[in-house]
């Protein structure tokens, strides 16, 4: 049998800590916070606070209810994986109907201006 040996990627506390960071950048740090947390999750108030606290951090399904309702947590956890813009992949549909949202208007801003496009 072999040791194992060397250190995980990150630690279980650096992982909470960042979880939490996450939870209270969108959420805020009020009692409405771990209601939603609640709803979103299943998990009892405890389990949360402990959660926006940084004292331990979401697990298996909880994790995935979070990342289902949460871009913010999606984004710390593809920053705590090193894939920061594994995320931006996820995004590209939206940004093209914006990017054509916008084009069209900037046509019909020329064409009402009386400007040919070319």
């Amino acid at each position: 049998m072999m040791t194992k040996t060397g250190n995980s990627f990150l630690s279980h506390e650096q992982y909470a800590e960042d979880l939490a960071k996450a939870l209270r950048l969108e959420l805020g740090t009020t009692h409405q916070a771990a209601k939603t947390l609640m709803r979103w999750t299943n998990a009892n108030e405890r389990t949360v606070k402990n959660w926006m606290a940084g004292s331990s951090g979401p697990r298996g399904e909880h994790l995935i209810a979070l990342i289902k309702n949460s871009d913010v947590t999606l984004a710390a956890i593809m920053a705590m994986a090193d894939r920061p813009f594994a995320g931006t992949v996820l995004e590209l549909p939206l940004l093209r109907k914006r990017l054509q949202a916008a084009v069209e208007g900037i046509d019909a801003f020329l064409y009402l201006g009386g400007v040919q496009i070319t």
